[in-house]
């Protein structure tokens, strides 16, 4: 588990105790919600049985665990995490699954992977990274999928922050970091497109506060 934090204003470093607990702590703050909803989102993604995916910023296998269900013995899955205590839910998930490997791997800087992939897929990370290393991630996924790849975005969607319910606004001021404060306001389908991503498609959630964006890689 990381000691010092990468990034002091951010949340998504989590403490040790998140790091280890975070299923549990996300079905009790969700009230048990977040398990059906992860299980649509993976849905909206079509994804096929020979699918290569690269899941940046994996966690502890989780979503990793539903879209491997979609896959047959020619698809496959690479997670990418920092995290010690993230490796170690990972590969217990999948220990009898070879189709399914976990990298120590940062996902904000520039990283060179051996092979490519037919959808990248990121959940619940690029909106708690400023926006300089945004850039880097996103290019990141361009670079590691195949011409006509799928890049997935599960994130918060744009919207007026100060035209919400109160108490969704009390919820996000309180949980979220200054970097999501700045996610919402960006276009992101123009961000995508300057990096050689068009044709999107949005799949919208929890009162369309949150989004799947997919992004087919142009050429």
């Amino acid at each position: 588990m990381i000691k010092t934090k990468i990034y002091p204003d951010s949340h998504i470093e989590l403490s040790n105790f998140l790091s280890k607990n975070y299923d549990k702590v996300m079905n009790i703050a969700s009230l048990g919600f977040y398990g059906i909803f992860i299980k649509r989102v993976i849905a909206d993604m079509d994804i096929l049985p020979d699918d290569t995916i690269l899941d940046l910023g994996c966690g502890t296998g989780r979503n990793a665990k539903l879209m491997s269900r979609y896959l047959n013995q020619n698809g496959s899955i690479t997670g990418l995490d920092i995290s010690e205590s993230m490796k170690s839910q990972f590969t217990r998930h999948f220990r009898r699954t070879k189709q399914v490997e976990f990298l120590q791997q940062r996902i904000d800087v520039p990283f060179e992977l051996s092979k490519s992939f037919d959808k990248v897929f990121i959940s619940f990370v690029i909106h708690g990274f400023p926006h300089e290393v945004r850039h880097t991630v996103i290019q990141n996924a361009y670079n590691h999928l195949k011409p006509g790849g799928i890049f997935f975005i599960l994130d918060f969607s744009e919207f007026d922050m100060n035209a919400m319910f109160w108490f969704y606004r009390l919820v996000f001021k309180t949980i979220e970091c200054k970097y999501a404060f700045d996610f919402i306001r960006r276009n992101w389908k123009n961000i995508l497109n300057k990096h050689g991503f068009g044709d999107f498609v949005e799949h919208y959630y929890v009162m369309k506060y949150v989004r799947l964006l997919r992004a087919l890689k142009n050429g």
